[in-house]
């Protein structure tokens, strides 16, 4: 662990290790690869750990085969560390199915709903809310909402929230805040995603 000294030692009345231990709310946006594959690094290190994680994913579609799903649901039956529970919410929440708004928008706050409960219930240590900055961005789920439910969960809870366009007022409160930029991408060339790169 670094040892470094922090050049702010902020006025919260916190010790050092009372601050160490914060819960965390964390943002990875920007138009870069790499927001929800950071997301999942997290999770593997949340699972060493032994804490019960919760995965939600708001966009990608629950058809979709996503490698971390089934990487996380291995370790977390395996016994040896946290548990993983993998929250698909329904087709309703892909982006290929635009034309079915109405029906996207109630299923993205069904599942807000549902991290509030859980929230409230401290049911995982570590939340992975995956792509959840759309139903943001579009005005599907409320900021304010979003932000004062987070600033006011109990216990110890991290939340980690992925995807473009993150609004301001969620980045403002955010304790760590990383935009993935895009320098290139095979992509440009008119290369397609591949497996074990983008799923």
């Amino acid at each position: 662990m670094p040892q470094g000294q922090p050049s702010v030692v902020p006025e919260d009345g916190l010790t050092t290790r009372q601050r160490r231990n914060r819960p965390l709310v964390i943002v990875h946006t920007g138009v870069g690869k790499g927001k929800s594959t950071a997301a999942f690094g997290l999770a593997l290190r949340a699972w060493n750990q032994g804490w019960p994680i919760g995965v939600f994913q708001f966009v990608k579609s629950a058809k979709w085969k996503v490698g971390e799903e089934n990487a996380l649901r291995v370790l977390g039956a395996s016994g040896e560390g946290g548990s993983v529970d993998w929250h698909k919410m329904g087709e309703g929440w892909s982006w290929v199915q635009r034309d079915s708004q109405m029906d996207n928008e109630e299923k993205a706050r069904e599942g807000w709903e549902q991290v509030k409960r859980d929230l409230a219930a401290e049911t995982y240590k570590l939340y992975v809310l995956d792509e959840f900055a759309y139903p943001m961005h579009w005005g599907w789920i409320d900021t304010d909402e979003v932000v004062s439910v987070l600033r006011d969960r109990p216990g110890t809870q991290h939340v980690v929230i992925t995807g473009r366009n993150a609004p301001e007022k969620l980045v403002e409160f955010a304790d760590l805040v990383t935009d993935m930029s895009k320098i290139k991408h095979p992509m440009d060339a008119g290369q397609k995603g591949q497996r074990g790169i983008e799923w």
